[in-house]
């Protein structure tokens, strides 16, 4: 009962630092790519981003999704194979609901002001970037965040 209760903790550290990472940079990637960066924009995108990431981190259980999804292709843990893949999943589940409410915000934003950007190119263009962004922080944060974590709970971090 004690390690299911250390685990779900680990879980809950895990998504605060990646929902802070993820919500950083793919903020700071997105504001700064529109040409229109402001203070009081990246803080507003960073925080909406960040709710949202804390969402889906409670939500979807990152850590029975990549185990499961291993096991049925027969990855092995703690390979680079591995680690690829399940980059990539953790991008798939938290980089497009992210960045579909950060161009919304965008284009309502800049529409508003009477800009006339189309809603679909500015979506998909900014889509393939926070996808591309999204995956390389994770693949990055991820393994070292956990050591971290495995660390701090006392656990070994191989």
């Amino acid at each position: 009962m004690e390690q299911k209760k250390k685990m779900k903790k680990i879980g809950i550290q895990m998504s605060l630092l990646m929902g802070v990472t993820l919500s950083f940079f793919l903020s700071l990637t997105g504001v700064l790519s529109s040409g229109q960066f402001t203070i009081s924009g990246f803080l507003i995108n960073f925080l909406i981003s960040f709710v949202i990431s804390l969402i889906i981190g409670f939500l979807v259980p990152m850590k029975k999704v990549n185990d499961s999804l291993d096991a049925k292709l027969g990855l092995q843990p703690h390979t680079l194979k591995t680690r690829l893949f399940e980059s990539l999943i953790s991008d798939l589940i938290y980089t497009p609901l992210i960045t579909l409410c950060m161009i919304t915000l965008a284009h309502h934003n800049a529409a508003s002001h009477g800009a006339q950007i189309p809603y679909v190119p500015m979506l998909l263009g900014g889509l393939l970037l926070s996808l591309v962004v999204g995956y390389v922080l994770i693949f990055i944060f991820m393994p070292l965040f956990m050591k971290l974590v495995l660390k701090h709970n006392g656990m070994d971090a191989r």
